[in-house]
């Protein structure tokens, strides 16, 4: 193990363990208390920080799209009749999924029956973009568009089995990133935040991902030093908790549902802010700055509830994911198939 490895678990523990000596003033207190974000003090913890700790799983948010559709324009709620739509979807799903679960019903296929997946309250923002106003993502630039394309063709001629780098890192179940890790998807939408003096740990339910913050001013390290999810530092303007990561290794991940979409380059520099907004709700958004792959920055903003039953469940993919193995099996055995009918002149 190395020392920086050792280092960040020592870390790590000790901030998991200050939570233990801290009083969380939130939990118990009722979920319909709202206050405006303009007068909403949130509790301090014993060393003076705000505290934002808790479970902040982003479930409500499911099934809002990242980008609007074009045809709402500026509108950044739904209509009534489209609310009232994804009201009547989420009673149609609940009721086809406690059917199902009674039943015992799940066909066999590639996706786990709807039961296990996990399901929100339906919201009325129609997206998650909200900067540009139109609530797209900008375009990209001319350097990712050949890049994009540098891609695609380099990929002319072989399958999509080549070798194991032909899939995505999702597949791979190496890293969804930090937006990817945090962007509501069917499962493993739990965010916690835990904090300690002078540190504050961010650990994602997806991929078993934590961040673990400094706030004590101290700088990036060198440009030659990066990792998928970046590094991060924090500091605070009033309530409000600012990260800014850095040193990201480019073209890996995207800004997308799991880690998906155009991948941003090594340049990246993402800007997210907590603010808690009331004792059970946080708004949470994060700045997309990579001029080498958008136009333009662009923001997404997420209203998180807090949820302090929400369970955190192991993520055991590589434990037992087989796929990578078989796909490259069987791509092997369509290969040699394929000689051999070659050799014999059959088809």
């Amino acid at each position: 193990m190395s020392q920086r490895v050792l280092t960040s678990l020592i870390v790590l523990s000790a901030v998991l363990a200050s939570v233990l000596l801290v009083t969380l003033p939130v939990i118990g207190q009722s979920p319909a208390t709202k206050s405006k974000k303009s007068t909403y003090t949130p509790p301090k913890l014993p060393w003076g920080d705000p505290d934002l700790q808790g479970l902040w799983p982003g479930t409500d948010l499911i099934e809002v799209p990242l980008q609007r559709d074009a045809k709402a324009g500026e509108r950044t709620e739904v209509t009534q009749e489209e609310f009232a739509q994804r009201q009547a979807k989420a009673e149609r799903t609940a009721e086809n999924d406690k059917v199902a679960y009674v039943a015992k019903d799940s066909k066999v296929g590639i996706n786990p029956p709807g039961y296990w997946l996990e399901h929100g309250k339906p919201q009325k923002i129609t997206s998650l973009v909200v900067d540009p106003p139109n609530g797209r993502i900008p375009e990209l630039t001319q350097q990712a568009k050949q890049k994009a394309a540098q891609a695609k063709q380099a990929k002319q001629g072989h399958g999509p089995n080549e070798t194991w780098e032909d899939q995505s890192l999702y597949d791979r179940c190496i890293s969804r990133g930090v937006m990817g890790s945090i962007l509501p998807v069917i499962y493993n939408n739990g965010t916690q935040i835990v904090q300690g003096p002078g540190y504050v740990a961010i650990r994602y339910e997806m991929i078993h991902e934590t961040k673990i913050i400094p706030l004590d001013g101290r700088p990036h390290p060198g440009s030659n030093i990066k990792s998928y999810m970046g590094d991060s530092r924090g500091h605070w303007e009033g309530n409000t908790m600012v990260i800014e990561t850095t040193n990201f290794l480019g073209d890996k991940n995207g800004i997308g549902l799991n880690g998906g979409g155009t991948p941003h380059s090594a340049d990246m520099v993402l800007t997210e802010k907590w603010t808690r907004t009331a004792p059970d709700m946080m708004e949470y958004t994060a700045t997309i700055n990579d001029p080498k792959t958008w136009v333009r920055p662009w923001t997404i903003r997420m209203p998180l509830r807090l949820n302090p039953e929400f369970p955190l469940y192991e993520y055991a993919c590589h434990e037992g994911n087989y796929a990578m193995f078989n796909m490259l099996k069987g791509a092997r055995a369509e290969e040699k198939a394929a000689e051999e009918a070659a050799k014999t002149g059959k088809k």
